[in-house]
C-alpha cells in the first residue's frame, strides 16, 4: 500500500488518538503483526490482543517521551508486536521447555546435565560462522558497542538484533534436535 501518513504525523496521530490514524494503523501494521503471530504458534484469536497490547505500548513510550526510533515506524511497531508476543509465548511455554538463557536449574540431574551439554554442542557446530561468533563473544562479556566494532556491524543496535536471531536460531536447532525429547523426559 503506498504511505498515507509521515511517520511524524502518526506520532502525532497516536499522541492525540487520532481515530483516523489509528484505523490507518490497522489497516496497514495488523497483517505484519497476523503473520508472525500465526508463524510462531499463535492462532488468529491472539492477533488482535498483540496488535492492541503493541498500539498501547508504542502509545506510553510516545507519551511518556521514551520513543528512539532508530528505523522506520512500522518496523518499531513490529519490533513491539514480537516483543510482546514472544514474551506470551514464553509464558505459554512449560516449564521443561528450553528457557532462552542457559538452564540453572538445581533439579537436572548429572545425566541431564551431559546430554544438554552435548545437544547444545552438537547444534552450536551447525550454526553458521556469524551466529557462532557473535554468541561467542556475548559469552565471553562483550558489550553490544564492542560486538558491532568487532563484527564490524553498523551500529549497537544491529549487534543486538544480531545476538537476538543467533539466539533463536540456535534455540530452534535444539528443539529440533530428536535427543532434545529425551533430555525433557528425564526432567
Amino acid at each position: 500500500m503506498f504511505r498515507k501518513f509521515s511517520d511524524s504525523a502518526i506520532i502525532e496521530g497516536i499522541r492525540r488518538q487520532d481515530e483516523k490514524i489509528l484505523n490507518w494503523l490497522y489497516d496497514n501494521y495488523l497483517e505484519q503483526v497476523r503473520h508472525h503471530v500465526l508463524r510462531n504458534s499463535g492462532s488468529e484469536a491472539d492477533v488482535p490482543d498483540v496488535f492492541q497490547e503493541s498500539i498501547i505500548a508504542l502509545y506510553r513510550q510516545i507519551t511518556e517521551n521514551h520513543l528512539n526510533l532508530t528505523t522506520d515506524l512500522k518496523g518499531y511497531f513490529y519490533g513491539i508486536a514480537r516483543n510482546i508476543w514472544n514474551s506470551q509465548l514464553r509464558k505459554r511455554m512449560p516449564s521443561t521447555a528450553i528457557d532462552a538463557d542457559t538452564p540453572d536449574d538445581s533439579t537436572l540431574d548429572e545425566a541431564g546435565d551431559k546430554i544438554l551439554e552435548r545437544i547444545i554442542s552438537r547444534v552450536f557446530n551447525k550454526l553458521s560462522d556469524d551466529n557462532r561468533t557473535i554468541l561467542t563473544l556475548f559469552a565471553e562479556g562483550l558489550s553490544f558497542q564492542e560486538i558491532a566494532e568487532e563484527m564490524d556491524l553498523k551500529n549497537e543496535t544491529y549487534a543486538r538484533r544480531k545476538k537476538y536471531l543467533s539466539k533463536e536460531a540456535l534455540l530452534d536447532l535444539i528443539r529440533e534436535d530428536p535427543e532434545y525429547n529425551d533430555y525433557l523426559g528425564l526432567l
